[in-house]
């Protein structure tokens, strides 16, 4: 979650560059909601000592409204497609949100 914050910060500050940025927070979309719940609850849970610095940081941003964590089912992540085994229907919807065609479909 962090990295993926880092990388919507750099995208922010390139936006800003060109001029063509928005005050508006981020959206960082998640389908974990144990991970959701640790970036919003400052209390220490035994599993999340490993990634206190992280937390402090993702807390920060979220307090000053620079980011939110929205859920989303796993299966409306368009980026499962490149990166886990999903079923065909699952493939193929990711598909056509992604503007993908079959090259191979006959016309």
């Amino acid at each position: 979650m962090a990295k993926g914050l880092c990388e919507l910060l750099w995208l922010k500050r390139l936006l800003e560059e060109i001029e063509c940025s928005s005050q508006d927070t981020m959206n960082l979309f998640c389908d974990n909601k144990a991970a959701i719940a640790i970036a919003h609850n400052p209390v220490q849970h035994d599993r999340t000592k490993h990634v206190e610095v992280d937390r402090h940081f993702i807390k920060q941003k979220l307090e000053d409204k620079v980011i939110r964590f929205p859920f989303m089912k796993s299966e409306d992540q368009l980026a499962d497609i490149l990166t886990k085994v999903v079923s065909s229907k699952i493939f193929h919807n990711s598909l056509d949100k992604l503007g993908i065609d079959d090259i191979y479909a006959p016309t």
